[in-house]
Formats: structure tokens, C-alpha cells, sequence
């Protein structure tokens, strides 16, 4: 990998492949500020995406495998990303998130987390106050629940009733 230079970030480019590695604090400064989106967007060596088998890949910086996300759980961009240390993007993938960011992507993915955010209020209520016409069965078994919300679903039936 080579050292590559995008407006005032710099960052890791297989001569290759042309995948990229970016440490966590230059992915952040690039997906934050819009003129860093218009350097990658401007940036001639970009490469299309190209439909690749999986590959679960090491952290360059500390070898642990990393995790696989589709970025803004919205974009259809899955990016490799270990927590703290960085992000791997394959060919064309860096092109494809300023994309998404600049067509609103990132607003419209906090929308979506509010709603849901909102929905599971709301169904918490709904078993704190089975009044409301619901009670706990039916509302579990018509509910999808993410593990974050069963958990706190549990913690709140845990707690003693004043």
C-alpha cells in the first residue's frame, strides 16, 4: 500500500486493488466536512465498485478481524471497520459514501434512528401501561425487537412496580 494524499487527509491506497485504509480520525474528517467530499469526488483515480466475493479482513493496525457494516445502515456500501482503529474500503467504496452523504444519505439514516428510537418507545409504554389496550404477550409477539431493546424491555419488567 502506498501513502495517498485527498485535499489536506492522507491515507492508504493498494496500488493494486485500489482499496483504501483509512485511520479513524481521517474517515470522520472526510464523511464531516464537505470540502474533503469534494476532493474525493473531484479525485481522478477513482475506481468503480466492483461485485467481490467476502473476505472478513485483519486490522491493519492491530490484526483483529473486523466487522462488516453497511455505512449509514442505509447507503448499500458495506465497509470493513474496526472500532477505534479504522475503516477498509474496497475499490470505488470511499466514491460511493460521499455519494450517499451528499445526497442526504447520513440524514435521512438519523431520521429513520429517530423513528425507530421512537417506535420503541412507544411499545415500551405500551407494557408499562397495559391500560392502553395491549398487553405484554401480545405486544411481544407482535413486536421485533433488536437485542439493545429486548434488554431494556427486560430491565423495565425487572424493576418493581410502585
Amino acid at each position: 500500500m502506498r501513502e495517498t494524499d485527498v485535499g489536506d487527509a492522507s491515507f492508504l491506497e493498494c496500488e493494486r486493488c485500489h482499496a483504501t485504509w483509512l485511520d479513524a480520525p481521517t474517515f470522520e474528517h472526510i464523511c464531516a466536512d464537505r470540502g474533503m467530499r469534494a476532493a474525493v469526488l473531484h479525485r481522478s483515480s477513482t475506481r468503480p465498485l466492483t461485485e467481490t466475493e467476502v473476505h472478513y479482513r485483519k486490522c491493519v493496525a492491530c490484526g483483529a478481524i473486523m466487522n462488516r457494516l453497511n455505512f449509514g445502515r442505509l447507503s448499500g456500501t458495506i465497509v470493513d471497520v474496526c472500532k477505534g482503529h479504522g475503516t477498509f474500503l474496497d475499490a470505488g467504496e470511499l466514491h460511493a459514501i460521499v455519494q450517499f452523504i451528499e445526497g442526504g444519505g447520513l440524514d435521512r439514516a438519523r431520521e429513520r434512528q429517530i423513528e425507530d428510537l421512537k417506535e420503541e418507545e412507544r411499545r415500551l409504554s405500551l407494557l408499562q401501561n397495559p391500560g392502553y389496550g395491549a398487553t405484554i404477550e401480545t405486544t411481544i409477539e407482535s413486536s421485533t425487537w433488536s437485542e439493545g431493546g429486548l434488554r431494556a424491555l427486560l430491565d423495565q419488567l425487572a424493576r418493581p412496580r410502585r
